[in-house]
């Protein structure tokens, strides 16, 4: 039983084809690199896996039911999307920590966000901070740490190490590497091909809206 299931999918965007025709299962548990040029509709791939837009044809299905029958809201909590400029809102990293909380009407677990913060080597020293004082790669791990607080099931992430350095994208690959391992399914878009093979057991390759290949390398 696939998790996440395109069956024949197409989006088409002011008379333009996007996708077409995608059909493809996502097993509990994969770490799939979604790999492709530029334009070839990975982001528009990872947009309808959270029901951000609709497809024009075809179904998509989680756990064997069809999307439509879920609240988008609550099915994004389920399926999370990272996107590779990040969204930060309000003022301070703070404010964006703990908005997981208050969504969900719970009170804020200050031992959670210190343990992320420490899992990708930042600190507390980072909560006051105004979020346009981030580097684009601090605000890249702020928004990751932000959707981790409440694990997904399905973790759609969208170039999240672009703007780090070696040193910080080792971290956060190790951290979905484990994340992967707790049961997280991963899907991840790289243009950097050893990356895309480094943890992955499956390659997605997209080109011109189409489903190139589905390859299985571990």
């Amino acid at each position: 039983m696939s998790l996440l299931e395109f069956k024949n999918v197409s989006y088409i965007s002011n008379n333009k084809s996007i996708l077409k025709d995608i059909s493809v299962g996502i097993d509990c548990g994969d770490f799939i690199s979604v790999v492709g040029p530029s334009g070839s509709g990975k982001s528009t791939l990872f947009r309808l896996c959270c029901q951000l837009i609709s497809p024009s044809n075809g179904n998509i299905f989680y756990k064997e039911i069809p999307y439509t029958e879920f609240d988008p809201i609550e099915l994004r909590r389920q399926v999370a999307y990272c996107f590779q400029i990040p969204s930060l809102f309000e003022s301070t990293v703070m404010d964006n920590l703990k908005f997981p909380f208050s969504i969900r009407n719970k009170r804020v677990d200050s031992t959670i966000i210190k343990k992320l913060l420490e899992d990708f080597k930042m600190d507390s020293e980072y909560l006051p901070r105004s979020i346009n004082n981030l580097s684009g790669g601090e605000s890249q791990r702020i928004s990751l740490i932000r959707t981790l607080i409440f694990p997904p099931k399905i973790l759609l992430l969208d170039e999240v190490t672009s703007a780090l350095d070696e040193k910080n994208t080792f971290i956060v690959e190790n951290i979905i590497k484990s994340l992967n391992e707790e049961g997280i399914t991963i899907l991840w878009i790289t243009h950097n091909s050893e990356q895309s093979k480094r943890y992955a057991n499956k390659i997605l390759s997209i080109e011109n809206g189409k489903l190139k290949s589905l390859e299985v390398i571990k």
